[in-house]
């Protein structure tokens, strides 16, 4: 049988300190997630931000507005 208790640690100390090292690791991995997700998030932001403001008044190049009133006009009649 395979000894892998360096530190000398009970059963019990072991199984603490490895559920320990699991709940660390899972933070780890939902802090990298969380991080990720923020810098594109900023990235999206900062991108609308150098955008000149002439980008931000043309109207919708998909205009929803009139599809919806396609739609009302339908139910209408």
């Amino acid at each position: 049988m395979k000894n892998d208790n360096i530190l000398d640690l009970s059963e019990k100390s072991r199984l603490t300190a490895d559920i320990t090292l699991l709940m660390l690791k899972g933070a780890g991995y939902a802090a990298v997630f969380v991080l990720a997700l923020w810098f594109v998030i900023a990235a999206m932001a900062f991108i609308g931000r150098i955008l000149p403001e002439e980008s931000r008044d043309t109207p919708d190049p998909i205009n929803r507005s009139s599809l919806m009133i396609e739609i009302q006009e339908a139910v209408h009649v």
